[in-house]
């Protein structure tokens, strides 16, 4: 069979793998402390008794994702915070562990524990912040949280837990949360200093992804134009070779 058909069905196999992420990162363009995905392709020789060594399986792997800053937009908030460069917010899985996260988009649950939009808890320098009812919550340039109840002076309850991690040591979930790829807990820092009633937006580039998504569009139809010219080949081949029988 035409090797031009394999190579051709791969290119539209990756095409459309890489039009999943842009779409991916288009339904995300508003989600805030969104970090867009980053995908490429390698080569992995096929390694298999009675097969040729030259030949090579073309598959997707997962460089990671896009750690430049978003926008930030003013909320007027007090629960809203976004962070000034480099840093990330903590909170805890539903496992126990920690992960982490620049969307700092808070809310009070139930218990008055501060949580993120998905009902995580946020995590402090002594563990889960918890606000009292009824009371006016304002956070410091650190991170510091403070709470004043009617018109007593205010309390404060904790700071959040703001850590800083290389971005290459850092792995994104299916849930948008990042987490170490050693397992060991990142290391807080003191020098991350964030914005209260802000928050950061997603840092993906609607114009380029939607001209990326235009361009595989192109190279999609490519792809099959070249499958279908494989096909003739075939058919061809097979008349001509039914006339010398």
């Amino acid at each position: 069979m035409d090797p031009l058909i394999y190579q051709s069905m791969s290119g539209a196999k990756a095409l459309m793998q890489r039009q999943d992420v842009l779409t991916h990162n288009l339904a995300n363009a508003t989600t805030g402390g969104f970090r867009a995905d980053l995908t490429t392709f390698r080569a992995v020789p096929v390694q298999a008794e009675g097969t040729a060594t030259t030949r090579v399986f073309n598959i997707e792997t997962t460089t990671g994702f896009d750690a430049t800053p978003g926008p930030i937009t003013t909320t007027g908030n007090p629960l809203d915070v976004a962070i000034r460069g480099k840093g990330w917010f903590v909170v805890q899985t539903p496992d126990g562990n920690e992960a982490y996260t620049r969307n700092g988009g808070f809310t009070l649950g139930a218990d008055g524990s501060l949580q993120t939009a998905s009902g995580l808890q946020v995590m402090g320098d002594g563990g889960p912040l918890v606000i009292p009812p009824n009371s006016m919550v304002s956070i410091g340039s650190d991170g510091t949280v403070s709470a004043r109840v009617g018109t007593q002076p205010p309390v404060q309850l904790g700071r959040l837990r703001l850590v800083s991690a290389d971005p290459a040591t850092l792995e994104k979930g299916a849930d948008g949360l990042l987490r170490s790829r050693s397992g060991d807990p990142a290391a807080d820092d003191p020098e991350v200093r964030v914005a209260e009633g802000a928050l950061e937006g997603s840092n993906v580039n609607v114009v380029e992804a939607m001209v990326g998504m235009i361009a595989l569009s192109r190279q999609f139809e490519v792809q099959m134009r070249l499958m279908q010219l494989a096909e003739n080949n075939e058919q061809k081949a097979a008349q001509l070779l039914s006339l010398t029988t």
